[in-house]
C-alpha cells in the first residue's frame, strides 16, 4: 500500500470516529456518513475544504507541522496517532535516499545482553518495531516457552499470536487485546519506516494467512506500548498478572527495551520463582542432551571405516 493510501484510509477512519458532540457540533438525525463531515473538519482545523479534502486524498506533501497540529487536534487524535500523522507526512516528503537510511536492528550489543542477563526478577527482552526478539533473559524464554519450540527465528511476537492461534489463546487469557496491541505496534512502526521490506513482507504474510489480522491491519489503529499491565497464563505456572515498563534505549532509536515485573508478596511472584527454576532445569536438559549428541556424533567420527 502506498503512503497516499495509507494516509487517506487513517484520516477517514479518524474522521469517522469522531462525532458532534465531541467537538460540541449538531449533531442529529439526516447525517449519511459516520463521525464529521469533511466540510466539519476543516472548520475546526482552520483551513479550507477544498484543502483538507486534498489532505484526506493522501496528499500530505508540503504540510507544515503547524497544519498537521490543528488537524489533529481538530480529530482529536492522540498522542500514538499524532505522532503517526507526522510520520506519514515526514515519508511523504522524504527523498527515496533518506528513506533507505533507516533500517531496524537486527542485533543488539553485548553489554545490552549482559544487562538483560542480570535481571533476573522478572522477563526482559530487547525488540525491534517488527516485533522481532532480538535478546531476551532466561525467565523470558521460560514465559514464552511455546513460541520458542516453534521454528521461526528471530521469534517473533505478532507471528506467534496470530500464526499460532490455539497456542497464543492458551497463553493469552483476553487474546483480542494482545492481537490489538500487535497490530497497533506494527501498524505505528510502518508509518515510521515505510521503506522496511521486512515489515511488508511480514504484514505481507500475516495477511495472507490471517483474517483477524487482516482486519485490525485495516482499522489503521497506532498505540504507544510504554507501560501497563499484562496477564499471562502459563502452561506450567499458570496465571500470570504482571506490569511492564518500555524502554527506548539511548543511541538504539527503535528498539524497545521490556522488563515485566510482580507486586512484591503476590502469588505470581512466586510463580515467577518457580518458573524460574523450571526453565533453568529444562535448558540445562536440553545443553547436557546436546553435549551428549556432540560427544556420540564425535565417537562415531572416529570409527575406522
Amino acid at each position: 500500500m502506498s503512503n497516499k493510501d495509507d494516509v487517506k484510509e487513517f484520516l477517514t477512519s479518524r474522521r469517522a470516529r469522531v462525532t458532534p458532540e465531541q467537538v460540541e457540533l449538531p449533531g442529529g438525525p439526516g447525517r449519511r456518513v459516520p463521525g464529521l463531515r469533511r466540510t466539519e473538519v476543516a472548520m475546526l482545523a482552520g483551513m479550507s475544504v477544498e484543502y483538507y479534502a486534498r489532505l484526506e486524498r493522501g496528499d500530505l506533501s508540503g504540510v507544515s507541522d503547524v497544519v498537521l497540529a490543528s488537524l489533529a487536534d481538530a480529530l482529536l487524535l492522540d498522542d500514538a496517532e499524532r505522532e503517526h500523522l507526522f510520520d506519514l507526512a515526514r515519508a511523504a516528503n522524504a527523498s527515496p535516499v533518506r528513506r533507505r537510511r533507516r533500517q531496524p536492528a537486527q542485533s543488539v550489543r553485548s553489554s545490552m545482553q549482559w544487562a538483560l542477563d542480570g535481571f533476573t526478577a522478572g522477563p526482559a527482552f530487547v525488540r525491534n518495531g517488527r516485533m522481532d526478539v532480538l535478546a531476551e533473559n532466561q525467565l523470558f524464554r521460560g514465559l514464552y516457552w511455546d513460541m520458542y519450540a516453534q521454528p521461526e527465528r528471530p521469534v517473533n511476537l505478532a507471528r506467534f499470536t496470530f500464526l499460532h492461534r490455539d497456542l497464543a489463546e492458551r497463553f493469552y487469557p483476553s487474546w483480542t487485546t494482545a492481537a490489538d496491541i500487535n497490530v497497533g505496534i506494527l501498524r505505528t512502526e510502518a508509518g515510521r519506516n515505510p521503506d522496511d521490506r521486512a515489515l511488508q513482507d511480514l504484514i505481507g504474510e500475516l495477511s495472507t494467512r490471517s483474517d483477524e489480522f487482516r482486519t485490525r491491519w485495516g482499522a489503521h489503529d497506532v498505540r504507544h506500548h510504554a507501560n501497563g499491565s499484562k496477564h499471562f497464563h502459563h502452561p506450567v505456572v499458570g496465571d500470570l498478572d504482571l506490569v511492564y515498563e518500555a524502554m527506548e534505549p539511548m543511541g538504539d532509536p527503535g528498539l524497545n527495551f521490556l522488563v515485566y515485573s510482580a507486586e512484591p508478596g503476590s502469588p505470581t511472584e512466586d510463580s515467577l520463582r518457580l518458573l524460574a527454576s523450571w526453565v533453568a532445569t529444562q535448558e540445562d536438559e536440553a545443553r547436557q542432551k546436546e553435549r551428549h549428541a556432540d560427544r556420540t556424533q564425535a565417537a562415531h567420527d572416529q570409527e575406522p571405516a
